[in-house]
């Protein structure tokens, strides 16, 4: 039966098009090639999320060597919407990205591109179904290595820069979550993470397993961008490819957040890493920093990428603040803002690649009067800056409603109050946005010639848009998955 083979083919069809890609050396036929294999994983992580919430978890074991013998792919709740995230994310950019790569990237290395980028794609979804901790690893790997060679392929020299800079960073990450897992492998005996969890309490008091937790958390924390641990973002996400950028900041920050609540909720449990270790006050302080240090640095960016990059740095604080909160509500909203920053984030990059295409520069000094050149392109960059705000009837309202239900229930006001903060200076820097291209008194001397995006951007761009609005009306999947997943996380640990 395929639908038994189906945790397999989510990881196997983008592995097997990648090299099929770099074989064909033809631009237009490799884009056909990625187009259709994410287009195969959108649809079985749809099976796959159907699967879970209507018969329960699912386990597939390599060559029919059960578990903690072979390796094991799980799929539950939480895992099953990160793979929908990511793929669906894909599936959306691809007919976006032809027209945008071909203009930014020289044609002999289009081939190429979509070659790295399979191999991205392979191993965050990889990392997201792997139920084996060195394999999780692995997958980490091949997903960092190709997204350093995606960022060098920018056009701008600096690109060289940001990828060595990602690069000694992300591997300083690697090297501490393997030392992590290496030490959990010693103590245990075992690198599944389900065997994992059952073996831990009995050696959780010794310092070898703090010290693990202590390097997976810091190594976790440098993939996922957590301040003060964020520096190789910023400049990736602004020298990049437009496509690139689109899909890095709404995917591989994400699969690192669940990463984090993998090895904290369902490996170590909530006993250990909030009661034994203090990770709760750790995550809170840094997660308000970023919140609020990025989004002030955010309002003084010139380069609309940049200041988006640095918004990402301050989401990635939400997600965080809500881990901290150890409850089902702020997992939940943790869990929810994993996909709305997703939509959000990934909407306003396109938008951002569609005057990327005309303009050749995302400067705000270049946006004078655009508004009034590129309707459509502009109004969904600012329909996507109102969802990044929190505007009710839009998913970003959805996520701080939660994270402000969950603060409340914990009795911190103070922390509920910083969440409005938030929101209100990204109001600042949006608006910054909102006046160049609507409101300045003189139109910039480069969009003389300047028309609308073609449709084949602005239609990807748009459905990010819908969804925006979409989930943020309708939230029955989305917090009905998120919570059913956060119950499950917080119910594995007790």
């Amino acid at each position: 039966m395929i639908a038994a083979q189906l945790p397999v083919l989510q990881v196997t069809v983008p592995l097997l098009a990648a090299p099929a890609c770099l074989v064909l050396r033809n631009g237009r036929q490799a884009w056909l090639v990625t187009l259709v294999a994410s287009w195969i994983t959108f649809a079985t992580a749809v099976l796959l999320l159907m699967q879970v919430l209507d018969q329960g978890p699912l386990s597939y074991a390599f060559g029919d060597w059960a578990a903690p013998w072979g390796i094991e792919y799980r799929v539950e709740p939480v895992n099953a919407f990160v793979l929908l995230i990511v793929s669906g994310i894909s599936a959306v950019l691809l007919p976006f990205a032809k027209s945008s790569v071909a203009r930014e990237i020289p044609s002999q290395q289009v081939s190429l591109f979509y070659t790295l980028y399979l191999l991205c794609l392979t191993g965050l979804l990889g990392v997201t179904i792997t139920g084996d901790a060195f394999n999780l690893f692995i997958f980490f790997e091949i997903s960092s290595l190709s997204t350093y060679a995606l960022i060098a392929l920018g056009s701008d020299r600096r690109a060289f820069t940001a990828s060595y800079q990602y690069l000694i960073m992300g591997s300083v990450g690697a090297t501490f979550i393997l030392i992590g897992i290496g030490l959990l492998y010693m103590m245990t005996g075992t690198l599944n993470l389900a065997d994992l969890a059952a073996r831990l309490p009995g050696v959780a008091e010794t310092r070898t397993v703090r010290s693990a937790f202590a390097f997976l958390t810091v190594g976790i924390g440098l993939k996922l961008a957590l301040f003060p641990l964020h520096l190789w973002l910023p400049n990736a996400y602004t020298y990049a490819p437009s496509a690139v950028a689109a899909f890095l900041a709404a995917t591989a920050t994400k699969v690192a957040v669940y990463v984090l609540l993998r090895f904290v909720f369902s490996v170590f449990g909530v006993g250990f890493a909030f009661d034994a270790m203090p990770l709760s006050m750790i995550l809170l302080l840094l997660a308000i920093a970023a919140v609020l240090s990025a989004s002030i640095v955010a309002i003084f960016q010139e380069n609309l990428k940049r200041m988006l990059a640095y918004s990402s740095v301050a989401q990635v604080g939400y997600m965080v603040l809500g881990i901290s909160f150890a409850s089902v509500t702020g997992l939940t909203a943790s869990i929810l803002h994993l996909f709305n920053h997703a939509l959000m984030k990934g909407a306003l990059f396109m938008a951002l690649g569609c005057v990327m295409y005309r303009l050749g520069t995302v400067r705000l000094a270049a946006l004078r009067g655009l508004g009034f050149r590129m309707p459509w392109t502009m109004a969904a960059f600012v329909i996507g800056g109102l969802s990044l705000i929190g505007v009710p009837l839009t998913v970003g309202f959805i996520s701080k409603w939660y994270l402000v239900l969950g603060a409340m229930q914990k009795g911190w006001w103070p922390v509920a109050i910083l969440v409005l903060a938030g929101s209100l200076l990204a109001v600042i820097y949006i608006w910054r946005v909102v006046e160049a291209a609507y409101f300045s008194s003189e139109e910039a001397s480069n969009l003389e010639d300047v028309r609308e995006a073609p449709a084949s951007l602005l239609v990807p761009t748009w459905l990010l848009i819908a969804a925006n609005v979409y989930f943020g009306v309708d939230t029955t999947l989305t917090i009905g998955v998120a919570r059913r997943a956060a119950e499950l996380l917080v119910g594995v640990s007790q």
